[in-house]
C-alpha cells in the first residue's frame, strides 16, 4: 500500500509539472487538489502508525520477548523522531503547494482584454500575482456598499466564511455583475480606483484656493480675538485635560509623549493645535496644515475609550484617542443610494455619516470654515467599540444577528432598538468622526435659537412660514439688529440649502467673542437626504431679508462657472476621504442645481431692491466688528 501511494504521489507531481492547456489555471488547480488529498492520506497513515507505537509502548510490560522490548525502549526515540519529521514535511508541502502554484502562474503573459467574456474576469484576477486571492480596496468598497440593500447578504460575511459563495472566483463574478449590471440607480463619482494624492496639474481645488477671493487676509489678531492665549511657560498636561470626563478609561490609556525635546506649542497634539488656532473670524485658517494632520489622526489614532453621548434623538458615540483627543462618532445607517422617503418628516429623518463628511468639505469650499474637521473611518465593532467601552448600557445592547453579524443599538430617542440595530459586515462598520471643540469648561459656547426654526410639529407651522414680513421683526431684535449676525444667518441658510438640510433649529457661538463672531455649523447629519428634490423653503430667510455678504455672493458666482463648478470641486475634495465614494453623482449634480437657484433668488432681490441694498460690502478694508454692519436697512 505504501508503494502504491508513493507511486501515485510521484505521478501526480509529474502531471503538475507537465500539465498545460488553454485554461491552464483550472487544470492545474484540479491536480493541486489531487496532490493535496494524497498527501493528507499519507499524513493520516503516519499518524495512525504513531498511535500504534504509543499503544504498544504502554503495554510493553506484558511482552516477554526481549527483542521486542529492545525495539520499543532502546530505539523508540529515534523511530518517533523520524516519524514526526516525515509528518512535518508532509504538512509543509501541503502549505506550500498553493503558493508555488500561484508563483508559477504569475509569469503568465496573458492579458485580459476588454473584449473578453466577462466570465473570464475572475480567472484573470486569480492569475495575477499582485491581485490574486482577494479583491482590492476598491472592490471591497463596492461590496460593502451593497451589503445593506434589501435581500442582499452577500457581504454580511467575509468571502472566506460565506457558505453560499462557493469559492472566491464565484464571489468575484458576483461582484463584477453588481459593478457592471447591478442597481442602475447607482452612479459612482469615479469608476476606477483613484490615487490618494491628487495631482497638482489640472486640480480645480488648488486653482480655487489660489483665487484672490480665497487669499483675503484677516485683520491682525489681538488677545481678545483668539480663543486661547498660549502661555509657553505652561506645559501641556494630558491628565488634566481629561480628568473631569466620567467616561475616561482609567488605566487603559498609554502615556502620550510628543516627540522632541522641550515641549513647545508646535509639539502639541494636533487636536490641541486646532483648538489654539480658533479665533474670532474662523475655526481654522485656509491653508492650515494642522487640519490635514488632524484628519489623519481621526482615521489612524488608536481608540482607548468609547461612551454614548447623552441627549440627541439618535445614537452617537464619544471616542477618546491615545493622544487624548476626542471625536463624535456617527455610524452608518443608510447606503449612499438611499433617499429619505417622501412621507418622512424632517425631524424623523436618519442622520447620515456621509452627510457630516460632505458638509465639512462643502463648508471649506465655500470658505466659511465653520464646521469642525470630520473624517470617515472603518471601525472594528468588537475591538474598537465593545472592548473599549465601560458604558454598561451600551455594552449590553451588543448581539449577534441571524446573519452572524455583530450588532448593537445603544440608547436614544429614535431608532435605538433591535429592529434598527447597527450591524457590521460581519464586524466592520463605517462612520464619521468629528473632532471635538474645546471643552466648555475652557471655552464656553452660547446656544441660540434659529429665528427661522421649523415648528417640529406634524400640523403646526412656524411664524416665518405664514408671515412674509417676518424678517423685518428679526432685524429689530438683538443680536440681529447690529453686527454681522444676520449676514452669518444668510451664509448658514445658503449652506443648508445646498445640502438640503432642514434640521437647523439652533446654532452656537463662542461666548468670549460676544456677538461679533462667526456661527458654528454643527450637526449636519440630516443633509444630503434627497437629490431628486430641492426644498426651497430652506431659502426663505434669504428671500425674505434679501441680504448677503459681497464675499459670499462673489464666491457663489465663482462656483457656478464651468472652470470651477461646485460639483467638480466637491468630487475632488471628497476623494481625500478614506470612505470614498462619499456622495453619489446625483447629489453632486443637485448642488449645482441648487447653487443656480440661490443665485436666481439673489438676482431677484437685487432687481427689486438694488445691488447696494442687498449686497453688503465686507471686502472694503479690514473687518472691524460692528462697523461692518451697524444697523439693518429699511425695506
Amino acid at each position: 500500500m505504501w508503494l502504491e501511494i508513493q507511486k501515485l504521489n510521484t505521478e501526480t507531481f509529474s502531471l503538475l509539472k507537465t500539465a498545460r492547456s488553454e485554461d491552464g489555471y483550472v487544470f492545474n488547480v484540479y491536480f493541486i487538489k489531487v496532490a493535496s488529498s494524497v498527501i493528507n492520506i499519507i499524513s493520516d497513515v503516519v499518524s495512525l502508525f504513531i498511535c500504534v507505537l504509543i499503544i504498544c509502548s504502554k503495554y510493553s510490560q506484558l511482552l516477554k520477548q526481549g527483542t521486542m522490548k529492545m525495539i520499543l525502549f532502546r530505539k523508540f526515540r529515534v523511530l518517533i523522531l523520524m516519524v514526526f519529521l516525515i509528518a512535518c514535511s508532509m504538512h509543509i508541502m501541503i502549505d506550500l503547494l498553493p503558493k508555488l502554484e500561484r508563483r508559477s502562474n504569475s509569469g503568465c503573459s496573458c492579458s485580459h482584454k476588454p473584449s473578453e467574456d466577462p466570465q473570464n474576469w475572475a480567472k484573470h484576477r486569480a492569475r495575477s500575482g499582485a491581485e490574486s486571492g482577494w479583491p482590492n480596496k476598491h472592490t471591497l468598497r463596492i461590496l460593502q456598499d451593497f451589503s445593506n440593500e434589501p435581500n442582499s447578504n452577500i457581504s454580511s460575511h467575509s468571502l472566506e466564511k460565506n457558505p453560499k459563495a462557493g469559492n472566491k472566483t464565484e464571489a468575484f463574478k458576483r461582484l463584477e455583475h453588481y459593478a457592471q449590471n447591478g442597481d442602475k440607480k447607482r452612479r459612482f463619482i469615479q469608476d476606477t480606483v483613484v490615487t490618494k494624492n491628487i495631482p497638482v496639474k489640472g486640480s480645480r481645488l488648488l486653482a480655487l484656493f489660489d483665487h484672490p477671493l480665497f487669499k483675503r487676509a484677516l485683520p491682525s489678531l489681538t488677545d481678545e480675538d483668539t480663543l486661547f492665549n498660549v502661555n509657553t511657560d505652561i506645559r501641556f498636561d494630558p491628565d488634566a485635560a481629561t480628568e473631569n470626563q466620567e467616561w475616561h478609561a482609567e488605566g487603559n490609556m498609554e502615556e502620550y509623549t510628543p516627540t522632541g525635546g522641550e515641549l513647545t506649542a508646535d509639539s502639541y497634539p494636533n487636536w490641541l493645535r486646532f483648538h489654539i488656532g480658533i479665533n474670532r473670524y474662523e475655526l481654522y485658517s485656509r491653508h492650515n496644515l494642522v487640519i490635514d494632520a488632524l484628519l489623519r489622526d481621526l482615521v489612524s489614532q488608536r481608540i482607548t475609550s468609547v461612551a454614548m453621548k447623552s441627549g440627541g434623538t439618535q445614537l452617537k458615540l464619544i471616542m477618546t484617542f491615545q493622544n487624548y483627543g476626542q471625536a463624535l462618532f456617527k455610524p452608518m445607517k443608510q447606503t449612499r443610494e438611499q433617499e429619505t422617503p417622501p412621507d418622512f418628516f424632517y425631524f424623523s429623518d436618519f442622520e447620515r455619516h456621509n452627510a457630516e463628511i460632505a458638509a465639512f468639505h462643502l463648508d471649506r469650499i465655500l470658505d466659511f470654515r465653520r464646521v469642525p474637521p470630520v473624517a470617515g473611518r472603518l471601525l472594528n465593532m468588537t475591538k474598537e467599540i465593545k472592548d473599549m467601552t465601560r458604558d454598561k448600557k451600551l455594552w449590553k445592547t451588543f448581539f449577534i444577528s441571524p446573519a452572524n453579524n455583530i450588532c448593537f443599538y445603544g440608547e436614544c430617542s429614535y431608532y435605538c432598538s433591535t429592529e434598527h440595530a447597527l450591524c457590521g459586515k460581519p464586524d466592520q462598520i463605517e462612520g464619521s468622526l468629528a473632532a471635538f471643540l474645546p471643552d466648555l469648561a475652557l471655552a464656553k459656547r452660547k446656544t441660540w435659537r434659529n429665528p427661522w426654526r421649523r415648528s417640529y410639529h406634524k400640523r403646526k407651522k412656524a411664524e416665518w412660514e405664514v408671515d412674509p414680513d417676518y424678517c423685518e421683526e428679526v432685524k429689530q431684535t438683538p443680536p440681529y439688529d447690529s453686527g454681522t449676525r444676520l449676514l452669518d444667518i444668510m451664509d448658514m441658510t445658503i449652506f443648508d440649502f445646498l445640502m438640503g438640510n432642514m434640521d437647523r433649529h439652533h446654532y452656537e457661538t463662542f461666548e468670549k467673542f460676544g456677538n461679533e463672531s462667526f456661527i458654528i455649523h454643527l450637526d449636519n447629519g440630516r443633509g444630503f437626504g434627497k437629490h431628486s428634490h430641492d426644498e426651497v423653503s430652506i431659502l426663505v430667510p434669504l428671500s425674505q431679508c434679501c441680504r448677503v455678504k459681497k464675499s459670499t455672493h462673489l464666491r457663489l458666482q465663482l462656483l457656478a462657472k464651468e472652470e470651477y463648478q461646485l460639483s467638480g470641486l466637491m468630487s475632488e475634495s471628497l476623494l481625500r476621504d478614506k470612505l470614498i465614494p462619499i456622495l453619489i453623482q446625483p447629489h453632486l449634480e443637485a448642488m449645482d442645481r441648487r447653487l443656480r437657484h440661490t443665485l436666481n433668488v439673489l438676482a431677484d432681490c437685487i432687481e427689486k431692491e438694488g445691488y447696494s441694498n442687498v449686497v453688503e460690502d465686507d471686502l472694503a478694508g479690514e473687518r472691524k466688528g460692528a462697523q461692518m454692519h451697524t444697523s439693518p436697512r429699511g425695506r
